[in-house]
């Protein structure tokens, strides 16, 4: 599985930006895809995902009414809008894919994921500033 994310860059509070992920390698049929982020000193946050079985989306109360979360489906893409920027947003944004029956929010809202969860992207820096 390879995932490839873009569109991280340094942007004004306020501003937008869109993140990709490009995926590829992978055939199954019943995933979870979406997006995490991770900031310096802060916990990793699931911010949003799809369920490809009923397109069950989620997102972070932190992020809710702001993000934005889709796919093509032809372009084996996802992507994040992300409207409202704040500086706290400001973090690596991961793009991860697993193999799974369950609804996504299982694991982007849990504490703690488990063991060798999900294949991962190098990651996007998203920074904005005040």
């Amino acid at each position: 599985v390879q995932l490839v994310e873009s569109g991280g860059r340094l942007v004004q509070a306020g501003g937008s930006l869109r993140l990709s992920c490009a995926a590829s390698g992978f055939s199954f049929d019943d995933y979870a895809i979406g997006w995490f982020r991770q900031a310096p000193g802060k916990e990793r946050e699931g911010v949003s995902c799809i369920s490809s079985e009923d397109d069950t989306t989620y997102y972070a109360d932190s992020v809710k009414g702001r993000f934005t979360i889709s796919s093509d489906n032809a372009k084996s893409t996802v992507y994040l809008q992300m409207n409202s920027l704040r500086p706290e947003d400001t973090a690596v944004y991961y793009c991860v894919v697993e193999y799974t029956l369950l609804s996504c929010p299982t694991y982007w809202r849990a504490a703690a994921l488990p063991p060798g969860f999900g294949s991962w992207g190098q990651g996007t820096q998203v920074t904005v500033s005040s």
